[in-house]
């Protein structure tokens, strides 16, 4: 049986196959590779340059993560933007963030609490005064970013791997139906600030309602489309 994979220390190259699923997943983002496609092993080299020993090491981890699934008599296919996916993605967050939520409540510094309001009132403040370039990006590193500090404030490494498969896959839906645009940038970072609210009052109840409400109101932007 090999050994766990361990994250690389500063300096040193990434593993080959890691390397191998961030380029997967970066034509994925980028759409080189589309949802719902049929692939081969040979096409996956092509698409991602690297060399077919490390495409056949990727494909478990892209089918045990449910971004590839093998159709018999017809190969491989990249995962559907569809509606199981949208509610099974949603669902899976929400069992996650909600008691995310309740413990960064308690546990998380005056700081780090801080610096999530900040950075939600920037992005709020350069939306009303006409935005830039770089809003709707910065908008979704924002988002990003909060969620992800919640999860990894458990400091359980199972569940933040869980989490960013999840998140990838969150990605995918917005890439293809919801992404952050300008006219829902400010409500979903009002939303946000309702939960830092309930977080700033120590309140883990309500925060995780908040978490709920948030979780649940882009779940409905995915399924409207």
């Amino acid at each position: 049986m090999s050994e766990p994979e361990q994250e690389p220390r500063e300096g040193e190259p990434l593993k080959l196959r890691e390397r191998a699923y961030a380029s997967f997943t970066e034509r994925l983002l980028a759409r080189e590779i589309k949802p719902g496609q049929f692939v081969t092993q040979r096409e996956l080299v092509a698409m991602t340059g690297f060399p077919l020993g490390a495409i056949r090491e990727l494909i478990p981890r892209l089918e045990a993560e449910g971004l590839i699934k093998t159709v018999p008599q017809r190969g491989m296919q990249v995962a559907h933007v569809d509606l199981n996916l949208i509610r099974n993605a949603f669902q899976f967050r929400l069992f996650l963030e909600k008691e995310a939520t309740a413990l960064y409540t308690r546990n998380a510094t005056d700081d780090e609490i801080a610096e999530q309001r900040a950075r939600h009132e920037a992005i709020i403040a350069r939306a009303e005064a006409g935005g830039d370039e770089r809003l709707i990006e910065d908008a979704e590193d924002t988002d990003r970013l909060m969620h992800e500090a919640i999860i990894d404030h458990l400091d359980n490494d199972i569940v933040s791997q869980a989490f960013r498969v999840t998140w990838l896959k969150i990605r995918l839906i917005r890439q293809y139906e919801t992404r952050i645009q300008n006219h829902i940038l400010v409500p979903v970072m009002q939303d946000h600030l309702k939960i830092i609210a309930a977080i700033e009052s120590r309140d883990p109840e309500r925060a995780a309602d908040e978490m709920s409400i948030h979780i649940g109101n882009a779940r409905a932007r995915a399924m409207q489309y």
